[in-house]
């Protein structure tokens, strides 16, 4: 197993495949209960984070992307979900792919996702989180986690910024060593990307964001769907 580092030359090709997407194209839902389809103008480039309620429910998160590096960052929002499954050794994917579905209804155009914990679970392919995200939504799916898993050691350690503890990356869809090159490019000078935590952040605010806001040069957009 060999680390991947923040330094050396971005040398990935992978991204490029990747259409941009238009930031003015960001739709919300015009109504509660009723989603709108999202245009993007491309493709969409979502990071996930679910947070688990002491109510026994679950609140979710997605920060939208234009570009697979998350530098350009169109859109986000929130969403609570009344009542979770309890969590099951080795089913960890029934308790956080409905929060997931939920977050990402709506959003049309999705290219990539990114989610908290690991794609696969061993070398032999046991699928985990990021497995079933693939095989439900048809689209590649990176798995960064913060701590390592016993089995998961075809996993990918890579270092960012000045931290000396690795995220340990896998992915479904797509190579993982490409997944990882491009975990190691992604915006931001901290051990997680910034869209990683974002996502944590807004998973674990009280404030709920109930649309996808717009957001332009960063900020969010006055223009608020209502």
């Amino acid at each position: 197993m060999h680390m991947i580092t923040g330094n050396g030359k971005d040398s990935w090709a992978w991204r490029r495949s990747f259409g941009r997407v238009s930031a003015s194209l960001v739709g919300c839902r015009r109504q509660a209960g009723q989603a709108q389809d999202m245009e993007t103008g491309g493709r969409a480039f979502v990071a996930v984070d679910v947070h688990y309620l002491g109510s026994g429910g679950a609140r979710a998160a997605a920060v939208v992307a234009a570009d697979a590096r998350f530098s350009e960052i169109v859109a986000e929002r929130t969403e609570d979900v009344g009542e979770v499954l309890p969590y099951r050794p080795g089913e960890f994917y029934l308790r956080e792919l409905p929060p997931i579905r939920m977050i990402l209804s709506g959003l049309s155009g999705l290219g990539l996702l990114v989610v908290d914990g690991y794609a696969d679970l061993d070398p032999a392919g046991r699928p985990g989180l990021g497995a079933h995200a693939h095989a439900e939504f048809g689209i590649p799916v990176i798995g960064v986690a913060k701590t390592a898993f016993r089995t998961a050691t075809h996993a990918v350690p890579v270092l960012r910024g000045t931290s000396a503890r690795p995220l340990f990356v896998t992915a479904a869809g797509m190579p993982r060593d490409e997944a990882a090159e491009l975990v190691r490019h992604m915006a931001g000078q901290h051990r997680l990307p910034d869209a990683i935590r974002r996502a944590d952040t807004l998973a674990h605010t009280s404030l709920r964001v109930a649309e996808f806001t717009q957001r332009q040069h960063g900020r969010p957009s006055a223009d608020r769907c209502r």
